[in-house]
């Protein structure tokens, strides 16, 4: 009986420390959906190199390394905004009016570049850096462990989701935001500046990109040219899954894929975990099938209806 007990209690623990690891990568596949969502909403412009500035803010953190990991934070947000922005002007605002493919090549061509880019300058290898000797660390609560970067990246992504809904609320160029998501035409028919509208969009998803890169190189500590091509994937389908052009469907498309990663993660049998990936998409697939436009219709799909 008591051998019994202790099974329960093992498998219990066990499920709640995969339940906190899922919570954390969920939130951080939150932060990249949500980063790609607003550009779609505004644009509608899946924009691929939203990856590539996570690779930005990455080599920023090898090459500012030294400083205390909170100035690192904010100086790796202020350079991914910067590079955001700067995406913006010089290659979508041309471009803007053009086709929907088109939008998407240019994202590709802008991907290109960074990429190979960063391959000219710091070279294919990977780079390697230790942000904070304290992140690493762990919190012990019975027999869960949680890593204070795994509590960091949820209590980021609750902060940020709770100043954007703020943001997007509460201030005017937030309200122009929403309304341009809705409805870009009248937008700009009611004296919304697109210029102003969409410049903003970018800036946010590259503070949101540069979180997300802070993250996953202090979880990793690797940094190379491509690294951004796994993480704007995942947002991709987050989005997808949640239902495109919905950032709430971001954010709980996000969050479910985290939670099935862990979750395949830990109770698929050993000989099929290297399978993960392909079990992770075959489930997600499963579910655009039954439900084509994802878990929550953006208001400007449910008004097509």
């Amino acid at each position: 009986m008591t051998a019994l007990l202790l099974s329960i209690d093992l498998s219990k623990d066990f499920l709640l420390q995969n339940l906190v690891n899922a919570i954390s990568l969920g939130s951080l596949y939150a932060l990249i959906a949500l980063g790609m969502a607003l550009i779609f909403g505004i644009m509608r412009l899946v924009n691929f190199a939203h990856g590539d500035l996570l690779m930005v803010g990455g080599y920023a953190l090898v090459l500012l390394a030294g400083p205390p990991w909170p100035v690192l934070l904010l100086a790796t947000l202020a350079i991914c905004a910067l590079f955001a922005l700067g995406m913006e002007r010089i290659a979508f605002r041309p471009v803007r009016n053009a086709s929907a493919s088109t939008l998407l090549v240019t994202s590709f061509a802008v991907s290109y570049f960074l990429e190979n880019g960063a391959q000219l300058i710091f070279s294919p290898l990977p780079k390697t850096t230790n942000i904070s000797n304290t992140l690493i660390q762990s919190w012990q609560v019975g027999a869960i462990y949680i890593a204070k970067l795994n509590a960091l990246t949820v209590a980021l992504t609750l902060v940020l989701l709770a100043l954007l809904g703020l943001f997007l609320g509460r201030t005017t160029i937030g309200v122009q935001m929403r309304a341009a998501a809705e409805d870009f035409g009248m937008a700009r028919l009611l004296g919304v500046r697109a210029n102003t509208v969409i410049a903003m969009s970018f800036a946010i998803g590259g503070l949101l990109a540069g979180v997300a890169s802070f993250l996953l190189v202090a979880q990793t500590g690797a940094v190379f040219p491509t690294m951004g091509l796994a993480p704007v994937l995942v947002g991709f389908v987050a989005i997808v899954l949640g239902g495109m052009g919905s950032l709430q469907g971001a954010v709980v498309g996000g969050f479910l894929l985290g939670l099935i990663s862990v979750t395949l993660q830990a109770y698929l049998p050993l000989t099929l975990r290297s399978y993960r990936d392909a079990f992770t998409y075959g489930i997600v697939l499963l579910v655009i099938l039954l439900r084509p436009q994802g878990l929550i219709v953006a208001r400007r799909e449910r008004q097509r209806v």
